[in-house]
């Protein structure tokens, strides 16, 4: 099975007519993602590989029956982009941009709180490579080549670790079920925690891969989160380990500056609640094939 996406949903591309947008519209219609639709105001009435373009997400979701949105808009556009999802009946929503500030996020998070729970679009990203259920449905930039289907469920906030990970299972042989990227940056639309719980109840996934890294509490959130509701193996890596205090690393997010924010420290926690940590990028495959009772 597959969480958030499959073959069937129906999918809209926010900014579908710049160059990378048009590059991964393509990848996704390629790889099976039902496309339906593009969003570009003025853009209306336009093709994008064979998908049409319409001026809004309202418009787009009456004429197509979308129910899940990719954000490729600019930094000082995306917020509202994801916010007219929100608005226009997107169920899902991704966004793939980097660089949008702290404080447009934070107006996203209280806009979508105005909808009820049940309501609510569940937004991951921004700044993260996307989601994929392999053979299902691509919704980002992922290699869709490297994902074999199987029972492994991938969460991370660095894409490229997210990458290494399933190409390390798909050499052992080990398949994913969805691969969820959460972003890198300090204010996200959905945590560690969010889809740890959906994982936990899908029946087609057998064990969790969870990929940390320094900055932020959302791994110690996570720790407390499988120690109480979790009942299936969980394997993390944390990157970071000699990265200094006070010191930015790739993503906006991942800077120490509290106690439980260093890599060590994210260890020590997940390891506590009887999470098993991968030493070192390299080992991340292996580590869950052992967890699976295949290795070797």
């Amino acid at each position: 099975m597959s969480i958030l996406i499959d073959r069937n949903t129906k999918v809209i591309v926010q900014g579908i007519t710049g160059r990378m947008a048009r590059f991964h519209t393509k990848d996704m219609l390629n790889y099976g993602t039902n496309v339906v639709g593009g969003v570009v105001p003025g853009k209306g009435g336009e093709t994008v590989e064979g998908v049409p373009v319409f001026d809004t997400v309202k418009e787009a979701v009456e004429a197509t029956g979308a129910e899940a949105s990719l954000v490729f808009v600019p930094p000082p556009f995306a917020a509202d982009s994801i916010m007219e999802a929100a608005d226009g009946g997107i169920r899902y929503c991704v966004c793939i941009t980097d660089g949008i500030p702290a404080g447009d996020m934070i107006r996203v998070k209280r806009y979508m709180m105005r909808y009820p729970k049940e309501r609510r679009m569940v937004l991951t990203g921004p700044n993260c490579a996307g989601t994929i259920s392999p053979g299902e449905a691509l919704l980002g930039i992922m290699p869709g080549h490297i994902y074999d289907k199987g029972n492994v469920g991938i969460i991370g906030r660095s894409g490229t670790l997210g990458y290494e990970a399933a190409a390390q299972l798909k050499e052992l042989g080990i398949g994913v079920s969805t691969s969820v990227g959460i972003g890198g940056d300090p204010i996200n639309g959905s945590s560690f925690k969010d889809i740890l719980q959906r994982f936990e109840e899908d029946d087609g996934t057998e064990v969790i891969c969870m990929i940390g890294e320094i900055g932020g509490p959302q791994e110690a959130e996570a720790a407390e989160y499988i120690r109480d509701h979790v009942t299936k193996p969980v394997v993390a890596y944390v990157a970071g380990l000699t990265a200094p205090k006070g010191r930015t690393m790739g993503h906006a997010g991942a800077i120490i500056s509290a106690f439980g924010e260093s890599a060590s420290e994210k260890v020590e926690i997940l390891s506590a609640v009887g999470v098993t940590v991968a030493e070192n990028p390299a080992v991340i495959g292996e580590t869950v094939a052992r967890v699976m009772g295949r290795a070797g």
